[in-house]
């Protein structure tokens, strides 16, 4: 399975960017795929989740900014990113789950900065 990771760039505070993260294979064959960042200096945190069934869930410090979704015919889960803020400064990672594996793209790295 590959999982490749586009959309991240420089941005400045209050601007958007949409990630995309285009696997190899049939989503629907995903338990669920997110979105995960690690900052420098930190530790990687779950940024969003989203379930074959559709169900999402955010980290608190996103919620009302970021929108997860699938467009399963496309094979590809996005990040829609909204309102970023310096604190959002991150590598992001695509991630997918089947049953006990894990996948992991490359990372995108999304800087917020005037």
């Amino acid at each position: 399975v590959q999982l490749v990771e586009s959309g991240g760039g420089l941005v400045q505070p209050g601007g958007s960017l949409r990630l995309s993260c285009a696997a190899s294979e049939s989503i629907s064959s995903f338990d669920d795929m997110g979105w995960y960042r690690r900052a420098p200096g930190k530790e990687r945190e779950l940024v969003a989740i989203i379930t074959r069934g559709g169900t999402t869930n955010y980290v608190n410090s996103v919620k009302g900014r970021f929108t997860i979704s699938r467009e399963n015919a496309e094979n590809t889960v996005y990040l829609q990113m909204n309102s970023l803020r310096p604190e959002d400064t991150a590598n992001y990672y695509c991630h997918a789950r089947r049953g006990w594996r894990d996948y992991w793209g490359q990372g995108t790295q999304v800087t917020v900065s005037s």
